[in-house]
C-alpha cells in the first residue's frame, strides 16, 4: 500500500497555508513542497476523480480557488483532506503527497495538455455528473 514503503520519506511537517492556498510538507529526507490545493483537488486519488478503472478518470475544472476546510490524519500513512467544495473523499499518502510536490511541473503541463484536449479552460464549471450511479461518491 502507498505510504507504507519501508524507508520511503515521511513528513516530519505538515501546514496549511489558507490564504495562499497551499500544503506546506517537509518531509525526512529533506524535501519540502507547497502544494497547491487546486493541484491536489484535481489529482484527488478518489474514485471521484480516478473513475474505477484505467481511462475512467473525470477532468476536474473550476478548482483554482478551492480551499482546505480540514486536514485529517489517516493512520501513520495518509491525510484525508476536506475541501470547501464538497470533495472529503481522497486519501492522500505520503507517497502521493511527495509525488504530488516532487512532480508538480509535469503534473501541471499534463492538466493543461487533457484541458486542451477536452477543449475546455481551467476556471469552468464542472459538467454535470450526468446520472453516474455510483454510491462510493
Amino acid at each position: 500500500m502507498a505510504g507504507l514503503q519501508a524507508g520511503a520519506p515521511t513528513p516530519r511537517s505538515i501546514t496549511v497555508h489558507g490564504a495562499s492556498r497551499v500544503l506546506e510538507v517537509g518531509f525526512s529526507d529533506g524535501a519540502s513542497f507547497r502544494i497547491p490545493f487546486e493541484l491536489m483537488r484535481i489529482y484527488s486519488p478518489s474514485a471521484e476523480v480516478q473513475g474505477h478503472g484505467p481511462g475512467q478518470e473525470i477532468l476536474q475544472t473550476g478548482k483554482r480557488e478551492v480551499g482546505l476546510v480540514e486536514l485529517e490524519p489517516v493512520g501513520n500513512y495518509a491525510v484525508k483532506p476536506v475541501f470547501s467544495d464538497g470533495h472529503d473523499t481522497g486519501i492522500f499518502s505520503w507517497d502521493l503527497l511527495y509525488e504530488l510536490g516532487a512532480k508538480q511541473e509535469q503534473l501541471w503541463a499534463d492538466y493543461q495538455v487533457r484541458l486542451a484536449a477536452a477543449g475546455v479552460d481551467r476556471d469552468a464549471p464542472m459538467a454535470d455528473k450526468g446520472g453516474h450511479a455510483c454510491g462510493s461518491h
